[in-house]
C-alpha cells in the first residue's frame, strides 16, 4: 500500500452546541511532508487533528486522503497511526510485544511480523530494549516505542499530538531530531500538533499557524519567521520589538519612516503608502546593527545577559517599551554593560511593517498561503 498520501481539508467546521471551534478552515498537506499545526492552547489545532483521525465529527466541509473523502469512514477503517502526548503503550507488554500488537491484529504471518518489527526497531533505535517493559524505559525510549508501534502497521498518515510535551528539555531536543529523521526515512505524511514554536521551526517542512480556529499563515519555517503575514504570526513565532511609525515620503522605491523615538529609517519593498500614514515596524532582536553616533538611534543598556555565543540586551531607545537586542558574541568589538550608551540601526532588509488597524503585512509579496 502507498505509504504517503496528500491530505485536502476543505472548508471544515467544528462546533459543540453553540460553541464554534473551527468555522471555515482549509489547507492542503503534501504527500510525505511533516506538516505542523502550531498555535496557542485552545486555537483548534488538536480539534483539527482529531477530525482527521475521525475522533471528532465534521459539521461542514470535507477531509480527503488522495482525493477520497473520509468524512464518513469509521475510525478503525481510516489508515492512520497516532502518537499521543502520554505515549499510550501497554505497561504489561515488552517493547517487542507493544510493537507487534497492531500487526497481529492484521493477521500477518509470524515471519512478516518478525521482519517488520525488527526493521522498525532499528529505524527508531530501540533494538537493545526489545525485551524490556515500559517501566524500565526512559521517557524518550517510551516515545520511540509509541512511534514504532504507530509506523509499523504502515499507515497512510501519521498523526502526532504534542508528543514531546511530557519530556524534559534535553530529551525534547533529542527526540525532535529523532522524529524528524525517522519521518524522512519512512517517508510518511505526518500532521504534527504543538504549541512550541521552536519545536515547530526545527522539525517542520511547513507550518500552519493557528489562532481562534483559523489558520493565519502557512509556509516553510524560514518564511514564516522572516516574513510573517500578520501581527499575530510575528508575535507568536519568535519575539519582535514594536515601533510605531509614520511615513515621511516615498523616494526611489524607498519608504522613509520616522519611528516613535525620532529615528528615521528607509524601508525597501513596501506596498504603496502615503506621507502621514501610520504604520507598525516590527524588528526582531537579531535585526539590529551596531552603528556610529551619526547614523544610529541612541539607546541605553538596561540589562545585559551573556549567554556564551550570544549576548542579549534590553535597551531603552526612548520608545514605549524597551527593546530586546541579540548579538553574536564572537563578532562584536566589545561587550556593553548595563548603563552603557550605544547606537544601533535597523536592518531594513529584514524588518517587517504592518498596518496598524488590520495587522496585515505591508511588505510587498508576502502571502498567507491559506487556501
Amino acid at each position: 500500500m502507498k505509504m504517503a498520501v496528500f491530505i485536502d481539508i476543505q472548508h471544515v467546521k467544528k462546533q459543540y452546541e453553540d460553541n464554534v471551534v473551527i468555522r471555515d478552515l482549509s489547507a492542503h498537506i503534501n504527500s510525505g511532508e511533516l506538516f505542523t499545526l502550531l498555535g496557542p492552547s485552545g486555537c483548534g489545532k488538536t480539534t483539527l487533528l482529531r477530525m482527521i483521525a475521525g475522533f471528532n465529527s465534521i459539521e461542514a466541509g470535507t477531509i480527503s486522503f488522495d482525493g477520497q473523502v473520509i468524512n464518513n469512514i469509521p475510525v478503525y477503517q481510516r489508515n492512520f497511526g497516532m502518537v499521543f502526548q502520554n505515549y499510550a503503550i501497554f505497561p504489561n507488554m515488552t517493547v517487542y510485544r507493544n510493537i507487534e500488537y497492531g500487526l497481529k491484529n492484521k493477521k500477518l504471518s509470524k515471519q512478516e511480523i518478525a521482519q517488520r518489527v525488527a526493521a522498525i526497531m532499528e529505524t527508531v533505535q530501540i533494538t537493545p530494549y526489545k525485551d524490556r517493559y515500559p517501566e524500565k524505559l526512559s521517557g524518550g525510549q517510551q516515545q520511540r516505542v509509541a512511534l514504532a508501534r504507530a509506523i509499523v502497521v504502515r499507515p497512510q498518515v501519521l498523526l502526532m499530538d504534542e508528543p514531546l510535551s511530557n519530556l524534559d528539555a534535553k530529551l525534547r531536543l533529542e527526540m525532535r531530531e529523532a522524529i524528524r529523521q525517522i519521518q524522512k526515512d519512512v517517508g510518511i505524511t505526518t500532521v504534527y500538533v504543538t504549541h512550541d514554536q521552536e519545536e515547530a521551526l526545527a522539525i517542520s517542512d511547513r507550518i500552519a499557524v493557528m489562532n481562534r480556529g483559523d489558520i493565519q499563515q502557512i509556509g516553510e519555517p524560514e518564511y514564516i519567521y522572516q516574513r510573517p503575514y500578520n501581527v499575530f504570526v510575528a508575535d507568536f513565532i519568535g519575539h519582535s520589538n514594536h515601533f510605531a511609525g509614520e511615513v515621511v515620503d516615498v523616494l526611489n522605491g524607498l519608504t522613509r519612516i520616522t519611528l516613535e523615538n525620532g529615528h528615521l529609517i528607509a524601508m525597501p519593498g513596501l506596498k504603496p503608502l502615503n506621507p502621514g500614514d501610520r504604520i507598525q515596524v516590527f524588528v526582531r532582536p537579531e535585526e539590529f546593527v551596531f552603528s556610529t553616533k551619526e547614523q544610529g538611534m541612541v539607546g541605553k543598556v538596561l540589562v545585559k545577559l551573556f549567554l556564551g555565543r550570544y549576548i542579549n540586551y534590553r535597551i531603552d531607545f526612548g520608545g514605549a517599551e524597551p527593546a530586546e537586542v541579540t548579538v553574536d558574541a564572537t563578532t562584536v568589538e566589545r561587550i556593553h554593560n548595563a548603563g552603557d550608551t550605544l547606537y544601533l540601526t535597523v536592518n531594513t532588509q529584514r524588518a517587517n511593517v504592518f498596518h496598524p488597524d488590520t495587522g496585515v503585512t505591508l511588505v510587498e509579496g508576502v502571502v498567507s498561503n491559506v487556501p
